[in-house]
């Protein structure tokens, strides 16, 4: 008997994979650019995680890193402090680091230790006339933080107490990546696209804080020449891959958390262009999602996950994991897995969920083991491995 053709190519069609369990979307009426853009298949580890507790009674840590002996500095955002924590959870504050407006989401954010002698951070900077995100660097000696310079000021001065961004990525060229937000006032957000302001953009600089020659806009009249790329909202986790290129994560509006992979000097949209909406249901700009060179995301979340930091895990102790993404889920409270084909996501899973906690960082050390810091004034540095 002769099967009709149709039913050949359903019987060959794989069966339709559904997403990870979450909300309807808040703007059901966006369309996603190509398909995979959004929902991607549902994907469950046979790696098996193990959780540690290192530490405890973290006041909103924002920020952690590997020193070279082994412990962790982490930034306490709400204490605006830096923090030296052993590998037995003794946690040693640290003195000597400039003032920070601890208000809302601001105090003490990103922080660094690459390896060249220096530490960095990024704050919320006190000024006249506002504040906004600012990023020093210094030597650890003992307890203390000495020869503190401030290489870097996000202009202009803003009256806003949100969207600092802060993280910091340190490129093998010896350079210094800095993702920025829009200070989410309406006088912030609408210099996202402007060049002459620092206002929702990442940025490039060399380590003291001069400018790098190869910038895309360092011969640009009337365009700052720290700026790598534009139109973006409130940039929390950035990391490069395993070619080198940068990708980041953002907090969009209600329903538009982005992933994008960054080129250096091109429009990543806001506010022209997202997928989601003001928080009162209302539409933003000209509600376009699409726009003639502005870039499109690699991936969204609607409803959004609140993402925060950001790894490219490189596959040690878990080859599973080799390539795949890992962010912290703030309004998910999970760590957000996402597998990639390319550079399209191809599948996401939620991880420790039963935790109830939200995920403010996500690094991984030598080992290929996880760290975690958690959200909450009494914040948890956590140490996540393969296996039982």
């Amino acid at each position: 008997m002769r099967i009709p053709l149709i039913l050949v190519a359903l019987l060959a069609a794989p069966a339709w994979a559904a997403p990870v369990t979450q909300a309807a979307p808040n703007v059901p009426e966006k369309s996603p650019a190509f398909p995979g853009q959004t929902r991607a298949e549902a994907v469950v580890s046979k790696t098996k995680l193990t959780v540690t507790e290192i530490a405890t009674g973290l006041n909103k840590p924002w920020g952690v890193a590997i020193l070279p002996d082994g412990r962790f500095l982490v930034s306490e955002k709400a204490a605006g402090r830096l923090t030296i924590v052993s590998k037995d959870g003794t946690k040693t504050p640290l003195t000597g680091t400039p003032a920070t407006d601890m208000r809302n989401q601001g105090g003490m954010l990103g922080v660094a230790a690459p390896g060249d002698g220096f530490v960095y951070w990024s704050y919320a900077e006190p000024r006249e006339g506002g504040n906004g995100t600012s990023v020093a660097r210094g030597h650890l000696v003992g307890s203390e933080i000495r020869d503190v310079t401030v290489i870097f000021r996000q202009l202009p001065t803003l009256e806003s107490a949100q969207h600092y961004g802060g993280r910091l990525v340190f490129p093998k060229d010896g350079t210094l990546i800095i993702t920025l937000g829009e200070r989410s006032i309406l006088a912030g957000r609408m210099q996202a696209q402007k060049m002459d302001s620092l206002l929702g953009k990442i940025v490039r600089v060399n380590r003291d804080g001069s400018i790098p020659r190869n910038n895309p806009f360092v011969n640009a009249p009337d365009v700052r020449p720290e700026i790598w790329s534009y139109g973006n909202r409130n940039v929390q986790g950035a990391a490069l891959d395993a070619k080198g290129r940068l990708w980041e994560v953002e907090h969009g509006p209600q329903g538009g958390d982005e992933l994008n992979q960054i080129q250096m000097g091109r429009d990543y949209g806001w506010p022209s262009i997202t997928y989601g909406e003001e928080y009162s249901g209302k539409p933003i700009a000209d509600n376009a999602t699409q726009a003639p060179g502005m870039e499109q995301p690699i991936y969204y979340w609607d409803p959004v996950i609140g993402p925060s930091g950001l790894i490219f895990h490189s596959g040690k102790g878990a080859p599973e994991y080799k390539g795949n993404i890992f962010a912290g889920g703030l309004r998910v409270q999970s760590l957000v897995r996402l597998v990639l084909n390319g550079d399209k996501v191809v599948g996401e899973e939620r991880l420790l969920t039963d935790r109830k906690e939200r995920i403010r960082d996500v690094i991984e050390g030598p080992d290929g083991a996880m760290y975690l810091l958690t959200d909450d004034i009494n914040g948890k540095l956590l140490k996540v491995t393969a296996g039982k």
